[in-house]
């Protein structure tokens, strides 16, 4: 099983090469076998890191009303790719746990590996960007302190959370913690359950 660091190195990976060209349509080209874990992991930052600069692009003071719309709906689906794939790789760890005998003290976590994981990608993408707002030449020295401790404090969180991540999957492995999957059931892209949509048809 990964260790925490290791999973960051990859969303790393996808953010860096997400950068070479640093365009939202770009293709993906994943480095890693087919449905491994790292491939997984590395195609949910892939999202991630997409839509993190769609959201960027959406806030422009300046778009049109049309592009603005096309956006929002391209984050719509983005988030339903991120569900699913927070699903995936929930999947895939949980399944390496299917035999472990739970200890009688076991307790509920209060959300699966996945959406734990989930926020260490964001976190990827949050100290990446932050760590170019911390070198800017072109801003107020107040403003640069306060970018560079920001970072700071993102560092002390990845630090945390990585910690935390490898004491959950070290409780799974041992019985010490119960993980469940419950899933998302998004209810806004479902044509069966959003009422604009199923009344629409």
């Amino acid at each position: 099983m990964l260790k925490a660091q290791e999973m960051m190195a990859l969303f790393n990976l996808a953010i860096e090469d997400y950068h070479i060209k640093d365009h939202v349509d770009q293709e993906m080209k994943n480095p890693f076998p087919m449905d491994s874990l790292q491939e997984m992991l590395y195609q949910k930052n892939w999202i991630d890191t997409v839509q993190w600069h769609l959201e960027d692009i959406i806030r422009d003071p300046a778009i049109k009303p049309e592009k603005a719309l096309e956006i929002k709906r391209r984050i719509d689906a983005s988030n339903q790719d991120r569900t699913d794939m927070v699903e995936q790789v929930d999947d895939a760890i949980l399944s390496l746990y299917t035999d472990v005998q739970v200890q009688s003290f076991a307790r509920l976590n209060t959300e699966s590996p996945g959406w734990a994981i989930d926020r260490l990608s964001i976190l990827a993408l949050k100290i990446y960007h932050m760590n170019i707002e911390a070198q800017r030449d072109d801003v107020a020295p107040e403003l640069l302190a306060k970018n560079q401790h920001k970072l700071s404090v993102l560092k002390v969180q990845e630090e945390d959370l990585c910690t935390a991540i490898d004491q959950l999957l070290d409780d799974l492995a041992t019985g010490k913690r119960i993980a469940k999957v419950y899933r998302q059931m998004k209810m806004y892209n479902d044509p069966e359950l959003n009422p604009v949509l199923y009344q629409n048809k």
